[in-house]
């Protein structure tokens, strides 16, 4: 299986990293390396001195395709979930800077947390999702699902131009503004509306 992750899909998000607001969705991957394991703390990797969380809605591939039109994305999943994409932001910004992919800043192990699943059905609409991640006892990053700037099944459609979708894949929707810097024993607690989907504890 592989994370399918997008960026820049919140203009919040694009105007705190002062980043140019793209034409088409941004796409990277992780490997399966990456998924931290359940109940595991996440250790702060060694080579970075300025990890981020990155809170973000998830959708699990529920069956197999390729160019998926937007009208049928909806039958290609039937799970929405919650995670973070950890992110050692000194190092994506040489790598950045030089025009190198970023894989070494975001993909390392343990930088891909996936919290429970909730049905798809749960929701009435998927397109007005409230998610949140409070970092202690405090709320850093709270948005809506409607302020992506590409939707699920536009995301489905245009990721499946590129790649073949699998079952058990996973496709990470991107990042609202609020992103920060993580340190040794904060506890990091993921929600969406009023249910929780995680809680690690930083090391």
């Amino acid at each position: 299986m592989k994370l399918i992750c997008i960026g820049r899909n919140y203009t919040d998000h694009i105007k705190e990293l002062e980043n140019e607001r793209p034409k088409d969705p941004v796409i990277f991957l992780k490997p399966d390396t990456s998924i931290l394991l359940k109940k595991q703390p996440f250790f702060i990797p060694d080579f970075s001195n300025d990890v981020h969380y990155e809170v973000e809605v998830l959708v699990k591939i529920n069956k197999v395709g390729k160019y998926i039109d937007k009208k049928f994305a909806h039958k290609y999943y039937d799970q929405i979930g919650l995670g973070i994409d950890f992110t050692a932001r000194d190092l994506q910004a040489q790598l950045k800077s030089k025009g190198l992919p970023w894989e070494k800043a975001k993909a390392f192990d343990g930088a891909a947390v996936i919290g429970k699943w909730l049905p798809k059905n749960k929701f009435q609409n998927i397109n007005n999702i409230n998610f949140s991640l409070k970092k202690n006892e405090d709320i850093v990053q709270a948005s809506n699902t409607e302020l992506m700037l590409w939707k699920i099944d536009e995301i489905i459609e245009y990721v499946s131009k590129y790649f073949t979708l699998k079952i058990g894949d996973i496709i990470f929707t991107g990042t609202p503004a609020g992103v920060g810097k993580i340190f040794a024993d904060d506890r990091l607690i993921g929600y969406i509306e009023d249910e929780e989907m995680f809680s690690i504890k930083i090391k």
